[in-house]
């Protein structure tokens, strides 16, 4: 029989910890597990009696006083690496550098949609002709149905390679070169704002949506090009 006295017994309570009586063949041990820790706690000695009178003593960690800051105090979790968000520029760069003689497929969230609040219609792949009725055309880019004379803007930073009428189905078309064999082109449009050489930031206007070329309504054809390749967009949207 073990006998704790109230008080020792309140302090190993506060704790909110495990204490654990273990009982040996020679006599009685008690041991207290208490998480590790880089800081000294406070300790408090406990005391307790054997059936046969002897007295043995332990030290138990008390509780430490609850840390409190006045109501006017900013606390906040963010991690102070992780402060800066994401970078899609930084990112765009890096996976086309890293490319090297490789043809990278994907690299999400590094292209920005060339138009606001839109539907996606008709997906890259094959698909049936919305002019000639004929399956298995490849559609070549991410089509985006909304009103004709809607805004357009860049994609991202890059040089314009190309503006004005594309003879093989594109109307007026621009073609934005971003460096490191990636391309994008905008396709069907009613204006254009841009002129070839001209250097536009990700997020600038570039034209107006429309339907010219072969088109069969007003939307966006939007197609993304690496190393003369063309992709998926959903990919890199």
């Amino acid at each position: 029989m073990v006998r704790i006295s109230e008080s020792a017994s309140a302090s190993v309570e506060g704790l909110g910890q495990r204490a654990a009586i273990v009982v040996a063949a020679s006599g009685l041990a008690m041991a207290v597990t208490v998480p590790a820790a880089s800081v000294t706690l406070p300790e408090e000695t406990v005391t307790a009696e054997t059936s046969g009178g002897s007295t043995i003593s332990a030290a138990v960690v008390t509780a430490p006083a609850p840390v409190t800051a006045p109501k006017s105090a900013s606390v906040t979790f963010d991690r102070a690496s992780l402060g800066s968000g994401f970078d899609p520029d930084k990112k765009l760069a890096s996976v086309m550098t890293a490319a090297g003689e490789t043809e990278p497929t994907a690299a999400d969230g590094t292209l920005d949609k060339p138009v606001a609040a839109s539907n996606m219609t008709s997906g890259f792949g094959h698909r049936v002709s919305p002019i000639t009725g004929f399956a298995g055309e490849m559609h070549t880019g991410q089509d985006f149905g909304i009103a004709c004379g809607t805004g357009v803007t860049a994609a991202a930073d890059g040089t314009v390679k190309e503006a004005g009428w594309h003879s093989y189905g594109g109307g007026n078309r621009i073609v934005i070169d971003h460096g490191g064999g990636l391309e994008t082109t905008y396709n069907h449009l009613s204006s254009i704002a841009v002129s070839p050489g001209q250097q536009v930031s990700r997020g600038q206007s570039v034209g107006m949506t429309g339907t010219t070329g072969a088109s069969t309504g007003c939307h966006l054809h939007f197609e993304v090009v690496v190393k003369g390749k063309k992709v998926d967009p959903l990919g890199w949207l």
